[in-house]
């Protein structure tokens, strides 16, 4: 009886007939977008979508300490008061200040780290850098050594500021170098660029950049993760520590000791507060019970675990297309972390 009243009207109702029509190229248009990747509307999607979403690739993880650890000091900085500087290393260093450092001048030095030979002490970056600097100034440091150290420009030298933006010259480059030749630490070298305000630019001191060089001629800028907040939305890096290696802009200070976890020397882990590594507040935004344990690439944000991280194609934070993923670990103890 049904198929009789379906038949009776398809006859005498073209709008039905268009109406299935449209339905059935909207239904494959869906289905023909959906395999190719793109987003379509959840109403079009099957219920059995969720298993059939590629995997997130996980990069492999590598362990490596980094003996470096530089990070401004409490007093007000300037170019004329200068900057109070702490470090924190695992041995005895060299801190080695370049005052107005040209930008030209340092990148080339970096590059001819990987192409060249190793930038690993405190003269081979005085060399590399060929006097492209103002004033140059140096401390040595012992391994257990938390003092602040000034760093400032001779007022002789009559230098106020570094000139208009955009600047060819950044306003101090720290390098930490390993005081004796040793193969105990695959890092061999820590160069922070610091903004330091003057009359023209009166942004707070801050480090703009931090590349770790390793003994094989490779270079990595540090940058940070963002976790997601402790009610999920928002996002940043939990507290105002974090022990951070890759490449991306930081401001935050960086930790010695850490079994830094990485994949391939590319990526970063955060130094997890102890709340943060017991499972408290840091839960996965999705499930709200597992606690989180995946970084999402590119975005980085700290935000799935690792039963959600499959089930998706976008970061529930940002959005952003998921391309890969690595696995966020806790950090081990400061004693076990500073054996060879």
């Amino acid at each position: 009886m049904a198929a009789v009243f379906l038949v009776t009207l398809y006859e005498y109702s073209p709008l039905f007939y268009i109406t299935v029509v449209s339905l059935c190229f909207v239904v494959t248009a869906a289905m023909v977008l959906g395999w190719f990747g793109f987003d379509v509307p959840v109403i079009l999607r099957s219920s059995d979508e969720a298993e059939s979403v590629t995997p997130t690739p996980e990069k492999m993880m590598v362990q490596v300490t980094n003996p470096f650890s530089l990070e401004l000091g409490a007093r007000p900085a300037g170019v004329t008061d200068g900057v109070s500087l702490r470090t924190c290393c695992l041995e005895p260093c060299v801190l080695s200040c370049f005052w107005g450092c040209e930008v030209g001048a340092l990148q080339g030095a970096l590059q001819a780290h990987q192409h060249g030979p190793r930038l690993s002490t405190a003269q081979h970056f005085l060399e590399a850098l060929h006097l492209h600097h103002l004033h140059q100034q140096s401390f040595q440091i012992s391994g257990d050594d938390r003092e602040e150290r000034l760093t400032q420009i001779p007022a002789a030298r009559g230098v106020t500021d570094f000139g208009p933006l955009p600047r060819e010259r950044y306003p101090l480059v720290a390098v930490l170098t390993a005081a004796e030749a040793t193969n105990m630490f695959n890092i061999v070298a820590s160069v922070s660029v610091l903004h330091v305000p003057d009359d023209r630019y009166r942004l707070s001191a801050r480090v703009l950049f931090q590349y770790l060089l390793t003994s094989e001629g490779s270079m990595y800028e540090l940058k940070p993760l963002f976790m997601s907040a402790d009610g999920g939305g928002t996002s940043g890096p939990p507290d105002s520590q974090q022990g951070f290696l890759s490449r991306e802009d930081s401001s935050s200070e960086q930790r010695p000791g850490l079994d830094e976890q990485r994949p391939g020397l590319d990526e970063q882990r955060l130094d997890l507060d102890e709340d943060w590594s017991e499972g408290t507040d840091r839960d996965c935004v999705v499930c709200q019970n597992a606690v989180v344990n995946r970084v999402l690439l590119p975005c980085r944000h700290a935000c799935v675990c690792d039963s959600c991280v499959d089930h998706f194609q976008h970061c529930p934070i940002c959005r952003a297309f998921i391309l890969e993923s690595f696995t966020l670990t806790q950090r081990q103890s400061p004693d076990s972390a500073a054996e060879p």
